[in-house]
């Protein structure tokens, strides 16, 4: 039996749709430089490294992730998240390899994502050979039973044969195309660990083989790290928790609704800082800019919409909690990036610190 989603397009879907291909446009016809375009996809590659190692428990923090990436810096009684940090680098890096080669996807090519991200081996890993049970963290019950393990070779080949043959026939959009492929992955569950992180790397390469990977200048990741019960309750569907009692045949348009949502907010996320460089002419970073860190960075496009912020607007915008804004705006202040326009404490808000102003301009 091959592999037949049950699902439908919703007036939601079809409007994220078109604002993905919007988005897709504005970024394709942008003017930069190469230079320029390596600086951003190492941006996007640290984002999507830490958020997706964060989803499964990863301890470290962002600018931690930077620093393990970038010199191997040693922090103590944290060994095994660096090397989820560094391994998950490497298969992202895989991920748009595989999707540049000629010939269909195999199984193998899956095999050897989940084995760089979760052993840091590049060679391909085999399927679990026995049962697992995903349970609830707080109460212990069991929140889905996936297929038996010999099953799975059937499902995987199934699976793969039907992400060829989408692409091939190009009857789907190719955001839906990716949002079956990693919903299907995740229920058959075909590793013990590190089914999550193959998932988003399986659907990054996807979107990176057929003309969706926006330069590598987006996240997709950070979505689900910052919607992160939204995307578990759009994986659970179904009356049961077992695979073969109804999950295999369940609707499945709750996860197709989700991840296209995700993908447009990400893809307009990249067209408001590629309209930010476009309103530089697509020039190489200025040393000034060169100086902020990814997240910084991200703020110039909050500040291209508006000169004066709050606290509360950079919560939204960055996806973070209202204390963490303000901690980070305090921050922010004593490093000279912000400064204080509006010292109350109610109505406290922010603009770009003098050195920075221009960049927006």
């Amino acid at each position: 039996m091959s592999f037949t989603p049950n699902f439908t397009i919703s007036p939601a879907v079809a409007k994220a749709l078109m604002a993905i291909e919007a988005s897709k446009t504005a970024v394709d016809y942008l003017p930069v430089s190469p230079q320029l375009i390596a600086s951003l996809r190492e941006s996007a590659r640290l984002l999507s490294t830490h958020y997706s190692t964060q989803i499964e428990g990863n301890r470290l923090t962002l600018p931690e992730v930077q620093q393990v990436l970038a010199r191997g810096a040693g922090f103590p009684g944290r060994s095994r998240d660096e090397r989820e940090v560094v391994n998950y680098y490497k298969a992202a890096d895989e991920a748009e390899t595989i999707a540049q080669l000629s010939r269909p996807f195999g199984e193998t090519d899956i095999q050897a994502l989940h084995g760089l991200a979760f052993e840091g081996k590049p060679q391909p890993t085999s399927y679990r050979d026995g049962q697992n049970v995903i349970r609830d963290g707080a109460s212990g019950g069991i929140v889905y039973m996936p297929p038996e393990a010999k099953d799975l070779s059937q499902l995987m080949g199934e699976l793969i044969d039907w992400i060829n043959d989408e692409i091939a026939s190009a009857q789907l959009p190719v955001p839906v195309v990716a949002a079956l492929a990693h919903y299907q992955f995740a229920t058959i569950h075909p590793y013990y660990d590190g089914n999550g992180r193959t998932a988003r790397l399986l659907t990054n390469c996807i979107l990176h083989r057929c003309g969706y990977g926006l330069k590598g200048i987006y996240s997709l990741e950070e979505y689900y790290s910052k919607n992160l019960d939204g995307y578990y309750r759009a994986l659970v569907v179904g009356e049961s928790h077992n695979y073969y009692l109804g999950r295999a045949e369940a609707d499945v348009s709750g996860f197709v609704t989700y991840f296209c949502l995700g993908m447009a907010e990400a893809f307009q996320k990249v067209e408001a800082r590629a309209e930010l460089l476009g309103g530089m002419g697509g020039q190489e970073p200025s040393p000034v800019l060169r100086e902020l860190r990814p997240l910084q960075r991200q703020m110039l496009g909050l500040f291209a919409r508006s000169n004066v912020v709050t606290s509360a607007e950079v919560a939204e915008y960055l996806g973070i909690s209202p204390r963490r804004a303000r901690e980070q705006c305090a921050k922010w202040v004593e490093a000279e990036f912000l400064v204080t326009e509006n010292p109350t404490k109610k109505g406290r808000s922010y603009k770009l610190g003098e050195r920075f102003e221009g960049l927006v301009e």
